[in-house]
This record gives C-alpha cells, sequence and structure tokens, in this order.
C-alpha cells in the first residue's frame, strides 16, 4: 500500500472529525453515526481507522480521569 497523498489524507481526517462529532453529539450512539462511520472506514487507510478508534477511545478515558479523577478498582491488589 502507498502512502495517501495530501488529499487523500485531508479526506480521511475530515471524515474522521465528522464521525467523532457525531458520537459526540449522540453520546457515542454508533448506530446514530453509521454513515458516517462507513464514510470514514472508506476514506481512510484500515491501520489508519484502527488507530483513530483506540486513539478516541484513550482520549475520552483521559478525559474521564481528568474530570472524576482515578479510582482503583475494588479488590485490586497493590503490586
Amino acid at each position: 500500500m502507498s502512502a495517501p497523498n495530501s488529499k487523500q489524507r485531508q479526506a480521511c481526517w475530515g471524515a474522521r472529525d465528522e464521525l467523532w462529532t457525531c458520537l459526540d453529539l449522540n453520546r457515542d450512539d454508533a448506530t446514530a453515526c453509521e454513515g458516517y462511520r462507513k464514510e470514514f472506514e472508506a476514506s481512510c487507510p484500515a491501520q489508519w481507522v484502527k488507530y483513530f478508534n483506540k486513539r478516541r477511545d484513550f482520549l475520552k478515558y483521559k478525559e474521564r480521569i481528568e474530570k472524576n479523577g482515578f479510582e482503583p478498582v475494588e479488590g485490586a491488589s497493590k503490586s
């Protein structure tokens, strides 16, 4: 696979941003954003889709930790 050119990268990032905006507005309701997800997956290389999905999960986790603080799971051992 060759690297995406500038126009392809911009299309991918735009589709990603539209999907993430839809998910934010619909509280991560994937069914409401199915069209955006299909466009995102069609516009981006598969490896990028995987990376961006993990990146979103991480950013949401980080946001939740910063807002609510870290609370360890009850019963978790302290090693």
